[in-house]
């Protein structure tokens, strides 16, 4: 019992730790995720998942899968890691729908969504908090 609720305490405290660096952080890259999963649950995709491609949720989905025997650590890193990029995702699919304003005004001319976007990145002048803020998230700023 006691080592059970030690074992709560540590990933409670561990999945603090970490939102709060990936709430600071905003989102992270897919990089940057994949760097946080290896050092934090290495060892246990090498046990649990080995051969599994990050892709289309397949170690998410076998840790997941083996959550009573992953450790703490892993578990709070994989649940921060899933939450930052499903918030990039989001903010990544809807940037053009929160700045079309901006993009009618400062980007008249510019054809095609890439090109557009590439036009809000790079324009100084944009005073919307919540299209600055998609653009961040996004990632591409």
């Amino acid at each position: 019992m006691t080592k059970r609720i030690g074992i709560l305490a540590t990933t409670l405290v561990l999945s603090l730790v970490i939102m709060t660096g990936l709430a600071g952080a905003q989102t992270i890259s897919f990089a940057d995720a994949a760097a946080l999963l290896a050092r934090d649950c290495g060892p246990d995709i090498e046990k649990y998942c080995k051969g599994l491609n990050l892709g289309n949720n397949a170690i998410r989905n076998c840790l997941e899968g083996h959550q009573s025997n992953v450790s703490p650590t892993c578990t709070a890193t994989a649940s921060a890691v899933a939450t930052s990029i499903e918030r990039r995702l989001a903010a990544q699919a809807s940037v053009m729908k929160i700045c079309s304003g901006h993009a009618k005004t400062l980007c008249k001319g510019v054809v095609g969504e890439a090109n557009i976007l590439r036009c809000l990145v790079r324009t100084e002048r944009l005073d919307g908090a919540k299209c600055n803020q998609a653009i961040t998230d996004s990632g591409w700023r």
